[in-house]
């Protein structure tokens, strides 16, 4: 449902904007994201609290997979306005989810991210390719999947906390209405969690991608 509402927002920000802008443009990604060791803490729901380094797993390329969409409405040729949803991923490794209780504790489909970002871009730099950035503030809303090692499980999605992103990359025209890109994207997360069983789970992720794409205009 999570998902349904966020690619309503981008269809109703492409038909707001498109009798008024000179361009809306509709990016699609996916690519190589990572996140740095994170400290997550809380109410343990088998009881007694915990606290730990997590080096948390990005696992890009497995089931559900890492990727992105961005709808941009660009007011003139180099200022735009974006809706932009991330679906990204961060793993516990066997070992440190074990030593504090938990038998399981990923944020996997996904650490979904909502931004409203302003992009400023320079066309006709180097004929075709033109470089961008942006930055962004918003919400996470990702899918809590944590089960303690005594079986009290959490499953379902949760609004945690707000989002920050910011961006940096280049795209390359192809035709009037198809671009292919290139960007490195960060992204920080304040996630506040409700776990079964009077529990809780808290852990400011950041992530750090590598993604590739392609855009259409209209």
């Amino acid at each position: 449902m999570l998902k349904a509402i966020v690619s309503s927002a981008l269809l109703g920000a492409a038909l707001f904007a498109t009798p008024a802008a000179a361009e809306f443009a509709l990016d699609v990604y996916t690519g190589y994201q990572t996140s740095p060791h994170s400290r997550v803490s809380g109410d343990h729901p088998d009881g007694g609290t915990y606290d730990a380094l997590i080096g948390w797993e990005g696992r890009s390329f497995e089931m559900p997979p890492y990727y992105g969409l961005r709808g941009t409405w660009w007011r003139d040729d180099t200022l735009g306005y974006a809706l932009e949803y991330t679906h990204a991923k961060v793993y516990a490794p066997d070992g440190e989810k074990a030593a504090i209780g938990f038998d399981r504790m990923e944020l996997t489909d996904g650490l979904n991210l909502l931004t409203f970002n302003v992009m400023r871009r320079w066309p006709n730099q180097w004929g075709k390719l033109t470089p961008y950035v942006g930055g962004g503030l918003g919400v996470a809303f990702p899918h809590v999947d944590v089960t303690s090692a005594g079986g009290e499980r959490t499953f379902g999605y949760q609004l945690t906390g707000p989002a920050a992103r910011l961006i940096a990359g280049a795209s390359y025209e192809i035709s009037d209405r198809f671009s292919v890109f290139g960007e490195y994207q960060f992204t920080a997360s304040q996630n506040n969690a409700d776990l079964e069983g009077g529990g809780s789970m808290e852990t400011r992720i950041f992530t750090n991608a590598l993604n590739v794409g392609v855009g259409f205009s209209f």
